[in-house]
């Protein structure tokens, strides 16, 4: 390994003095015009990473629902997974290093993770619509190269897509094949031998109007589409024609603003979702008759294909371990539609996609959406194998049920959320159970709840523990949110810091708007003045 050839090929790709970076959730994300050191960087660290593990990596260059002129990039485990911890650290320090100091840090990785040197690699890479993710990817590329890494570019794909490639490849074809054809024929012929069940219900012209957030969602659809048209009939807005990327559109956009998005033509109960820009998030809603947006984020979502897994698993008469796993921003009526009606075990982890990820494999399913429409459902090896296999051998009504349950299975990309999957797996659901929009929307009722932000000097000063439920620092907080949430019905709040600016993230939910709005605003005035608030003060809204 030439860490004297790195330095020189890092000199093309200099690192903006003074510049530090943290890899997150989300991988590294930022302004476009500031990543290239990092894409370089990251091309180095997909190596280290698959010659320790033996396996194909993946480096997906997106920003996700961010703004069109960002861009960022996360690299995927061997089994479709995000990146291990302690890599994450790795890529942090790596990211922030100097350029004198590169071939140290470097060489301290691969002493730390006794990575050797002599071992075979190999990368494969995809990248978002984004104007800056070409130049990007090769930046990438450079870094693996430069290492002596093998890599195959698979251009333009959604993120999950990536996951599915590299989960592919590393399982020795079990999985699937790991190509754009070999995605798009596993989730079809899913789809399409789940939904034959459906005919039973009547509408044999099932539609829904997608809006693909102006990103690279609307290019795979339209690769998928002729696959499926005969049982869902998909109709795409925002497809990039025209509009930017995430700009008054896509997922984000409609759960944050709880409007429809723009370029969306809606009639009354028509179904219509929405992605991200990279299309691991999806959530649902119409217009009622009278012209009112009702939105169907991730609590609903998990809500009826935990139900309709329970079914088939009663059905099929197997007593598997199942859990639901959402965040504290899980609207409080849906925990308690899972938890006291469904009778479904509900566990609550931190924000952000990884932590629910690794709580629901401890199950033999675990289902697990955040509210904002990311998420999936998990199934261990041992649960597919036997599935598919009482598919086989079961007769009458249970054959059926186990029959479905495997299509199912086969229809989910255990990545870590796919906006596509999880499209096909709701949509036949629907068909199945001859449920309409507001049917759905009627399982329970949401309890109005409001989120806010409130600016900090240093979002360190507030700690929390019980999966960001409660504030252990500042002092005072908790206490002070406790009494505020006693005066309202049906309520609770709870605050948290960012993960990447200087604010603090306000949450609150009452039996009523206008008390939930009121407890949102009370809570961030005490926060302002606990947390070391700057710029304006908190102002009302109701």
């Amino acid at each position: 390994m030439d860490l004297e050839a790195v330095s020189k090929r890092s000199a093309f790709h200099a690192k903006p003095q003074g510049l530090i970076l943290q890899y997150g959730t989300a991988g590294f994300r930022t302004n476009a015009q500031h990543l290239d050191h990092i894409m370089f960087r990251m091309g180095l660290l997909a190596v280290l990473r698959s010659k320790q593990t033996k396996s194909t990596i993946g480096v997906m260059v997106t920003a996700s629902h961010n703004p069109e002129e960002d861009n960022g990039v996360k690299l995927i485990d061997p089994l479709g997974e995000m990146l291990a911890p302690t890599w994450e650290e790795h890529a942090t320090c790596l990211a922030s290093a100097e350029e004198q100091d590169m071939p140290r840090v470097l060489t301290a990785i691969m002493e730390k993770e006794a990575v050797d040197p002599q071992q075979a690699a190999f990368v494969v890479i995809g990248k978002d619509t984004r104007p800056s993710s070409e130049k990007l990817s090769q930046s990438v590329i450079d870094g693996v190269t430069v290492l002596g890494g093998q890599f195959h570019d698979y251009g333009l794909l959604t993120t999950p897509q990536l996951h599915y490639m590299v989960y592919c490849r590393n399982s020795g074809g079990r999985y699937g094949k790991a190509t754009i054809e070999g995605y798009c024929q596993k989730l079809s012929k899913a789809f399409v031998e789940l939904t034959k069940q459906a005919s039973c219900s009547g509408d044999e012209n099932r539609s829904v109007k997608v809006d693909c957030a102006n990103g690279i969602g609307a290019l795979k659809l339209k690769e998928m589409e002729h696959y499926f048209s005969q049982g869902l009939l998909v109709q795409l807005f925002n497809d990039g024609t025209e509009g930017r990327l995430n700009h008054l559109c896509g997922a984000d956009f409609v759960k944050s603003h709880q409007k429809p998005p723009q370029g969306m033509e809606m009639k009354s109960d028509e179904r219509c979702c929405s992605f991200d820009g990279d299309a691991d998030r999806i959530v649902y809603y119409y217009r009622d008759a009278d012209g009112h947006f009702h939105l169907i984020d991730g609590d609903k979502i998990a809500t009826l294909i935990s139900s309709f897994l329970k079914d088939l698993l009663l059905e099929i008469g197997e007593s598997l371990n199942m859990g639901v796993v959402q965040t504290a921003y899980a609207n409080g009526s849906s925990t308690r539609y899972l938890e006291e009606v469904m009778k479904v075990p509900v566990y609550c982890t931190k924000t952000g996609v990884k932590h629910l990820h690794h709580k629901a494999q401890e199950f033999d399913i675990g289902v697990y959406f955040e509210a904002n429409g990311h998420g999936t459902a998990l199934f261990s090896e041992a649960v597919e194998v036997k599935i598919k296999r009482l598919a086989q051998e079961l007769q009458d009504e249970k054959g059926k049920a186990a029959k479905m349950l495997a299509s199912i299975i086969d229809l989910f990309n255990q990545a870590t959320g796919d906006a596509i999957s999880d499209m096909l797996v709701i949509e036949a659901i629907l068909a199945l159970k001859g449920l309409t929009v507001q049917q759905w929307d009627a399982i329970y009722v949401d309890l109005p709840n409001r989120q806010l932000k409130v600016k900090v000097a240093d979002r360190r000063v507030i700690s929390t523990t019980n999966a960001e439920r409660q504030a252990l620092t500042p002092p005072g907080l908790q206490e002070a949110i406790n009494d505020l949430v006693k005066k309202y019905k049906l309520a609770r709040a709870f605050v948290r810091p960012s993960g990447t600016e200087d604010i603090v993230r306000v949450y609150a939910e009452a039996d009523s708007q206008e008390s939930a709005d009121r407890l949102a605003y009370e809570v961030s005035l005490v926060v302002f003045q606990l947390a070391g608030g700057i710029g304006e003060k908190p102002q009302p809204s109701f």
